[in-house]
């Protein structure tokens, strides 16, 4: 039987991801999920730290009745100098179900998969890939455009994502260059038909395919949804701004920009409050972040129950 890992969106085929996303449906009607996981044992190894993507992978395991066993880096082996190749061998020898990592080099996961027998499931690698944010993104959107066309606020099964989504317009606004967010919903979005537009300044951004703009009020009024991203200072060998300030006063999300437009307002977490996204905002119902929150815990949930049970 072929093992499936999920390193970056293109992993899965859009019929998949329609069956995630129902899966994901499923979740929002049962109160009790089947423990499909039970017996089944997965492995978290955070290389970089993290809030909603670790805690959420282990609440959505233990909700489908998995036991979930947390390596703590700065305790384990690495610290000693063992190469991630044999750090990975070892935990493959333990036999889990699963291993669920997150590493500060693009292409760790890749790497990962070539000393297991289990699926790998990237929690975001360097500055390449996110797929699992990305999916949850993916999601929150598609239920808030469902919402939007059905008022009777129906949680029945979505069918057709592409439908729902064709010619929406989304504005991904921030550190692009560095951003793995971005590169998982830029390659997951394209592929739903939603047109996208990359806003930032020229220090972050590079050469692409998509409509880029270097100021936001030029796009506003032509956009459905605005996902603002953190700025990666951890991954900038030099500052290249002045200030948080002087960035926030061209790229933050605030009141006065966004009116009274009906506009979707997202940000994958942590937000860097009135520099990514104004207090204000973020208390508006237009604003969708602990939805993602949310759906983040039911998406990996059934991403879990995909990748073991085919």
């Amino acid at each position: 039987m072929r093992i499936r890992h999920l390193i970056r969106t293109t992993d899965l085929q859009l019929n998949e991801i329609e069956g995630i996303f129902r899966h994901t449906d499923s979740f929002s009607i049962d109160t009790q999920p089947k423990k499909i996981l039970e017996n089944k044992r997965f492995i978290t190894i955070f290389f970089e730290n993290s809030t909603r993507t670790l805690s959420s992978f282990e609440i959505a395991i233990k909700n489908l009745g998995g036991e979930v066993i947390r390596l703590d880096v700065s305790k384990s082996s690495t610290s000693k100098g063992e190469s991630i190749a044999d750090t990975a061998a070892t935990l493959n020898a333990m036999q889990p179900h699963g291993i669920i990592t997150r590493h500060n080099s693009a292409g760790a996961s890749n790497f990962l998969a070539r000393f297991t027998s289990c699926p790998i499931i990237n929690g975001g690698d360097g500055a390449h890939a996110h797929p699992t944010q990305a999916l949850l993104d993916l999601y929150t959107i598609r239920r808030c455009f469902w919402h939007k066309q059905n008022s009777n606020n129906d949680l029945s099964y979505i069918d057709d994502t592409l439908k729902i989504l064709k010619n929406k317009r989304i504005a991904i606004v921030g550190d692009i260059k560095n951003s793995r967010v971005a590169n998982s919903n830029i390659e997951l979005l394209s592929r739903f038909g939603v047109d996208i537009t990359l806003v930032a300044p020229p220090h972050f951004l590079y050469k692409t395919r998509f409509k880029t703009s270097y100021n936001l009020h030029d796009i506003i009024d032509n956009i459905d949804i605005l996902m603002s991203l953190r700025t990666q200072t951890e991954r900038h060998n030099n500052q290249i701004y002045g200030s948080l300030k002087d960035y926030a006063n061209r790229f933050c999300i605030t009141k006065e920009l966004l009116g009274d437009r009906d506009i979707i307002v997202l940000h994958p977490g942590p937000v860097h409050r009135n520099i990514d996204i104004d207090d204000y905002v973020l208390s508006d119902s237009r604003c969708k972040v602990l939805q993602q929150v949310g759906n983040g815990v039911k998406i990996r949930m059934a991403i879990m129950s995909f990748l073991i049970h085919n």
